[in-house]
């Protein structure tokens, strides 16, 4: 047998340092990759709030702990077979035809979707044992003790290792089936369909609309007190989207586009002894209100 001298000791507890770091790297890893799947699998929302709703989901998860992420994924983005998807996932276009809901999910058998719950709250438990009772457990003053360390360590990161390999997994077909939904809303048949609506009996939605959305663009960059003029929010509108033209709507004019708008408000101003036509939406934005 060869006897450790003192200068072993410190090697060995650099090595067990070592272990737990490339463990812990490997953990934030995993949990920036949940981060993704929690922030990103499910969106839904009046459409001209997404932007903010999206992002307000993305900054939620930034201060949560792995337990609360993991336990939002599972039953939310990993589902068992007979889980049926959140109500706010369900789309009633004829009551609410200003949103829009998108959900992702992971459909697993019942027993499948057991084991993989079970070694997702492994990983938390993993991961609080490494964090808070690591050196409870491993006596890394002794070279005995660092052994054993080193030992845990390289098991423990395997086992990581294999979660990591699974939320890549799922992350990389989210990508895929976000990819795939955004070329589909590019095209100009789910745009007419679903957006523009142009059909022959002019069936329009009006909150998701091409027209309302660059009449709530020129408000913004015209208001005044309260109100833009009409006249000149058409002009706005044709120098930057020349394509939006009340007739694509089924309207003979601004003004009646307006009028239909169900969140837009039009009202007449006497000005330097003209009346002229002024619009607002119905609910301002906070800065102006």
């Amino acid at each position: 047998m060869t006897s450790l001298n003192d200068e072993d000791l410190p090697q060995l507890q650099r090595e067990v340092q070592r272990l737990l770091g490339r463990c812990m790297l490997r953990l934030q890893q995993c949990e920036r990759l949940i981060k993704v799947l929690v922030a990103h699998h499910s969106l839904s929302g009046p459409i001209h709030n997404l932007e903010r709703i999206r992002t307000a989901r993305i900054d939620g998860t930034a201060r949560r702990t792995l337990g609360s992420l993991i336990g939002e994924l599972i039953g939310s983005y990993v589902v068992a077979d007979e889980i049926k998807p959140p109500e706010d996932a369900m789309i009633e276009s004829p009551k609410a035809p200003d949103r829009f809901a998108m959900h992702m999910a992971v459909r697993l058998p019942i027993t499948d979707f057991a084991r993989v719950e079970c070694e997702l709250r492994e990983m938390v438990d993993l991961r609080n044992n490494l964090v808070h009772h690591f050196i409870d457990q491993h006596n890394i003053g002794s070279a005995d003790g660092c052994r054993g360390a080193q030992n845990a360590l390289v098991a423990a990161y395997s086992r990581i290792d294999q979660h990591l390999a699974q939320l890549r997994e799922w992350a990389e077909d989210m990508q895929n089936l976000r990819q795939a939904a955004a070329e589909a809303m590019q095209t100009q048949a789910f745009r007419d369909c679903f957006i523009n609506r142009d059909s022959s009996d002019w069936t329009v939605n009006w909150f998701a609309s091409g027209i309302v959305s660059a009449l709530r663009e020129a408000f913004e960059a015209l208001v005044d007190d309260g109100w833009a003029p009409l006249a000149e929010a058409e002009k706005w509108i044709t120098a930057r989207h020349p394509e939006q033209l009340p007739n694509k709507y089924g309207c003979q004019s601004w003004r009646q586009v307006v009028h239909k708008a169900p969140d837009l408000e039009l009202r007449y101003f006497v000005i330097d002894g003209e009346r002229s036509a002024f619009y607002r939406p119905k609910r301002l934005p906070s800065k102006l209100r």
